[in-house]
């Protein structure tokens, strides 16, 4: 009997230290979770090794971002190529910040010697949706009324009419039989 209850008495030390080295193990990712919480990632002014840290995240990914800011919203990711998914998972876990503050751009006219007053004042008056409408191609659309434009990053083109025709970054003019023939389909919401 007495052996019964030194082994009993064992058995009970044993538990309550695993238990209890289980709680203080638990203590720490708590805490973990919520310097997480709190230590935010911003889209628009993360380097490439922040943005890795989050779930699903990996240096094309992060590339893919940084070439895309400014964002004004998280589900602005899905135009720089990120899955649905992931920016679903990483939703809690990403701000916003100010899209004027995130690009480094404005430093190369200083590297020309150009006046550093003007570049800085261009950045800060223009809305961050004023931005995406100044990256249209240059060149104008060709003579034709069959011209289409094929963005060439989707594989889609618009008919002349559509609000993307003419305003992708990555896109060429062509004729429509030309695009239909290199493979590429029509825009579902078609011509406005």
């Amino acid at each position: 009997m007495k052996m019964y209850r030194v082994f009993a008495a064992i058995i009970a030390m044993m538990v309550f230290g695993a238990v209890c080295h289980a709680e203080t193990k638990a203590v720490p990712k708590a805490e973990a979770k919520k310097a997480g919480a709190a230590a935010k990632v911003d889209l628009n002014s993360a380097s490439s090794a922040e943005l890795e840290t989050l779930p699903g995240i990996g240096s094309a990914t992060a590339k893919k971002i940084i070439a895309g800011r400014p964002y004004a919203a998280v589900g602005d990711l899905a135009k720089a190529g990120v899955p649905a998914k992931t920016i679903e998972k990483i939703t809690p876990l990403v701000i916003v910040g100010s899209a004027t503050a995130a690009p480094a751009k404005p430093a190369a006219p200083k590297a020309l010697g150009l006046p550093a007053a003007a570049p800085a004042k261009a950045p800060a008056a223009t809305p961050a949706g004023a931005a995406a409408k100044s990256a249209k191609p240059a060149t104008p659309p060709p003579a034709g009324k069959d011209m289409v434009w094929v963005n060439m990053d989707s594989k889609i083109y618009h008919k002349q009419g559509s609000k993307w025709y003419g305003k992708t970054k990555q896109g060429n003019y062509m004729s429509e039989s030309e695009a239909i023939k290199a493979g590429y389909r029509e825009s579902k919401s078609g011509a406005k």
